[in-house]
């Protein structure tokens, strides 16, 4: 940018800043080569699939609490470092958009600096079925991209976000060996497999802003939700005398459409210097009718078992490009936070409530429902942060929480019960003790969150665990920094 455009526009970017863009670029790259459907998961065959954690790596440690929580506030707060440390996007409620971290000039009230952020998140997985009373278990392994983010501040009380996020993922594959029977004579005909076969998920991009009016907050967000489904059941006869035709079921489809939500929180000071406060929060959407397009599949085809290829054989039927309707249900969420901010007297901690519940049981795709049924879940969690000095030591912060409730998914008229215990941590990368570094604008943090989720019980037909660890790399600079000229 030359000194003339400088002038023009009064700010300067850190030309540092974009190349901590393209890094998170590459990572969602890297991130996304990981996704081989390596997941095996039987549940997900239902609805959109199984779902994605819906809130960033910095609140999962806390339980997954999000209705209520923003950056601290900086106004009135002696201590600059209590809002610089931890930014964070919470995507869940647009409303704490507003919250980012600006400074306004004393004279004339305008922006005279904020900080932009880049947030990106990776997880990793380890699944293990069990069927009922059975110790036999399958595992898989997967990694896959989060999120990215980026928030940046308009001006004080103002706040803009967009980013992309995956929502749900489809991956099964399972195969069944049974025998046919005659239903007249009850006598063994031959025997058979059944293959299951699923691919497919859905993903959000999403942009949004949030506002504040003294200590109420409000936030919108809206965007493309798009996704596919493609699953299929394939039966293939085992007959060294008779050449039976294997037959193919198939369905793909694609869907897409806006979806936007909206949120607010108010926040009540319990002290004087601002430093101990409640915050009210809730969020959620109403119903959306997303488009749908479908080709049904209907065929013959040969198994060659050598190499496991499939060679099409006959077309029974086939219809393209079904055009149809997905209702993707609404959702409500709702919570609180109680926090003191810490200084250089006080420790600082947060603890904080959420109850979130979603209609599934409004739930069609074509016009025809699923196996999912009306959840709800709540969630506890808490943090605590050091005093505030001037070592490392007292820029980390400890995050614990749980939560449980109800999937879902519906089988076999049986509810699918679901709960976990988080935990967490921030480790923030900054220039502590050079202040007249080039790059002392720049601040960094990694949040790592551990989740252990438990899916099921013996009352299902089949129950699964699930430990996943999540990176979030957040990056950050000074927006519209001012600069002056002779």
């Amino acid at each position: 940018m030359s000194n003339l455009q400088r002038k023009l526009f009064g700010f300067k970017l850190s030309s540092r800043f974009f190349k901590y863009l393209l890094v998170a670029c590459s990572l969602q790259l890297i991130a996304n080569g990981f996704i081989n459907a390596q997941d095996n998961s039987p549940y997900s065959r239902y609805g959109l699939g199984d779902l994605h954690p819906a809130t960033n790596i910095f609140n999962r440690g806390m339980g997954g609490i999000s209705a209520a929580y923003s950056d601290p506030r900086v106004d009135g707060v002696s201590d600059p470092r209590i809002g610089k440390y931890y930014p964070s996007i919470n995507f869940s409620n647009p409303a704490s958009y507003s919250r980012f971290f600006a400074i306004k000039e004393a004279s004339t009230k305008k922006l005279q600096y904020g900080r932009m952020l880049l947030d990106v998140g990776i997880n990793l997985t380890s699944h293990a079925l069990h069927e009922a009373n059975n110790p036999e278990s399958f595992t898989s392994s997967n990694a896959y991209f989060s999120y990215l983010q980026i928030g940046v501040p308009i001006k004080k009380n103002w706040g803009l976000v967009f980013g992309l996020r995956p929502l749900t993922t489809m991956g099964y594959k399972i195969d069944k060996d049974e025998r046919v029977y005659d239903p007249i004579t009850g006598q063994s005909i031959d025997s058979v497999r059944t293959q299951f076969r699923g691919d497919g998920g859905s993903y959000l991009f999403n942009t949004g802003t949030g506002f504040a009016i003294r200590n109420f907050s409000f936030g919108v967000n809206a965007g493309y939700l798009f996704g596919k489904k493609d699953y299929s059941t394939r039966r293939i006869f085992n007959n060294d005398t008779v050449d039976y035709s294997s037959s193919n079921y198939q369905t793909k489809a694609n869907y897409g459409g806006i979806f936007f939500n909206a949120g607010m929180q108010y926040r009540i000071d319990l002290s004087a210097d601002k430093l101990r406060y409640i915050q009210l929060g809730a969020f959620g959407n109403i119903q959306h009718k997303l488009d749908t397009h479908s080709d049904i599949i209907r065929e013959t085809f040969a198994f060659d078992a050598t190499d496991g290829s499939i060679h099409r054989a006959d077309s029974v039927y086939e219809q393209n490009d079904v055009k149809g309707k997905l209702d993707y249900p609404a959702s409500l969420g709702a919570g609180f936070i109680v926090e003191q901010l810490p200084d250089v007297k006080k420790t600082g901690w947060l603890f904080g409530v959420d109850l979130l519940g979603t209609d599934w049981d409004k739930y069609r795709f074509n016009g025809q429902p699923d196996a999912v049924k009306t959840n709800w879940q709540l969630r506890i969690g808490g943090q605590l942060r050091p005093r505030l000095k001037d070592t490392y030591k007292s820029l980390l912060a400890y995050r614990v929480g749980m939560f449980f409730g109800d999937d879902y998914i519906y089988i076999n008229n049986q509810k699918l019960p679901v709960w976990g215990i988080t935990g967490g941590i921030s480790l923030p990368i900054a220039n502590l003790k050079d202040a007249s570094r080039r790059f002392r604008s720049q601040y960094s943090i990694v949040n790592i969150s551990a989740e252990y989720v438990k899916r099921g019980n013996n009352d299902n037909p089949i129950n699964e665990n699930q430990f996943r660890i999540s990176f979030g790399f957040t990056l950050s600079d000074l927006w519209f920094v001012k600069h002056k000229y002779e």
